[in-house]
């Protein structure tokens, strides 16, 4: 039985990607464990999908030089050390980096033990992290194209998914979360950790109610909900487990255009999508260009993002049902449902199927 070890943490969208894989890859037959922080969403998502966790500290490095900036380096310095000892406890025959500031130092550790391995880049352009530690790996799987990173290295699958945001129907999704089946619904996210000006921009343009046969969900992130009482079919969630059989739910869904965007293509609903300004290199916007291209979705720059231009733009899509269903098969035909089984199937090759 091959063993894969998966490095991933940080934030929801680099794990929930990983145990994608993972799912795969114990579907056909491997041995799967996870490495991580103690301290970050890992910890907690890994153990309770049933998989091995082997924590080690590392952290990101601050933008801004500070006493933080020491810290990280310090402990950047000793990962790859603490990543030799969990390699060795776990004996892998492949490793898979799944992007973010875990990766590197496994990566590192697995190319010192002469391990095959390979990494994952979500977004359309190489972040910084993965640029370091690509030239350690025998494969990198893109979620888009990018110029000038070609087979047999680079693999371009698509970001991995859930099988549930493929699977789950609009029917089933209201049935689960208790909607009714003619209600118009709105879903708006910002990821794991929430996105200031899309709850802003969101509250603001409902400001004066929900309309009748409406409701609007917002997923705010953890400790970002409003202080007070929301109006009327306008409801707000820290943090939900139910993403697929929410966005199964929508008519229309506002979220940026990180890794996420992928969750939203599989499930197939229109989007109004709000590239991050502060997204290095802006790969935000690159990774929202295929979506509008192809009129999948609507794309409102952060820096000029305002309730009034949010809710002209919602009311468009809901207000136009043969548009709203041009943008959905749209969106499901730049999905990749098969990312997840791509990538084990490499990850296998890698490991030597045994």
């Amino acid at each position: 039985m091959p063993r894969i070890l998966i490095a991933a943490g940080g934030t929801v969208g680099h794990v929930a990607p990983a145990l994608a894989v993972a799912d795969e890859l114990r579907a056909l037959g491997a041995d799967v464990a996870f490495a991580g922080t103690p301290n970050r969403i890992e910890a907690e998502l890994v153990p309770a999908h049933g998989y091995p966790f082997h924590p080690f500290r590392v952290s990101g490095i601050p933008r801004r030089i500070g006493l933080d900036t020491v810290r990280a380096v310090g402990r950047g310095a000793a990962a790859p050390v603490a990543c030799s000892r969990i390699i060795a406890a776990v004996r892998p025959d492949a490793v898979f980096g799944a992007g973010g500031y875990v990766a590197g130092p496994m990566l590192a550790a697995a190319k010192r033990h002469r391990i095959p391995s390979a990494l994952s880049e979500a977004d359309a352009r190489l972040g910084w992290a993965n640029r370091l530690a690509a030239p350690l790996v025998d494969r990198v799987f893109l979620a888009f194209p990018i110029a000038g990173r070609e087979p047999p290295r680079y693999l371009v699958t698509g970001r991995p998914v859930d099988r549930a945001f493929v699977e789950t129907t609009r029917e089933q999704g209201r049935a689960a979360l208790g909607y009714g089946a003619d209600e118009r619904i709105v879903v708006a996210f910002g990821g794991s950790l929430g996105a200031g000006p899309i709850n802003d921009a969101l509250r603001g343009a409902y400001d004066d109610g929900v309309p009748p046969g409406q409701r609007v969900v917002l997923v705010t992130g953890r400790g970002k909900q409003r202080v007070g009482t929301p109006p009327e079919r306008f409801d707000e969630l820290e943090f939900t487990r139910e993403m697929p059989a929410l966005l199964a739910a929508a008519d229309v869904v506002v979220a940026r255009s990180g890794g996420s965007v992928y969750e939203v293509a599989a499930a197939g609903r229109a989007a109004i999508l709000v590239p991050w300004a502060g997204a290095a290199d802006d790969h935000q916007t690159l990774n929202a260009r295929p979506f509008a291209a192809a009129g999948a979705a609507i794309v409102l720059p952060d820096a000029s993002l305002t309730a009034a231009g949010l809710r002209e733009a919602i009311d468009r899509v809901l207000g136009d049902a043969e548009r709203r269903a041009g943008m959905e098969v749209a969106m499901r035909g730049l999905a990749r449902p098969d990312a997840a089984r791509e990538m084990a199937d490499v990850l296998l090759d890698l490991a030597g199927r045994r």
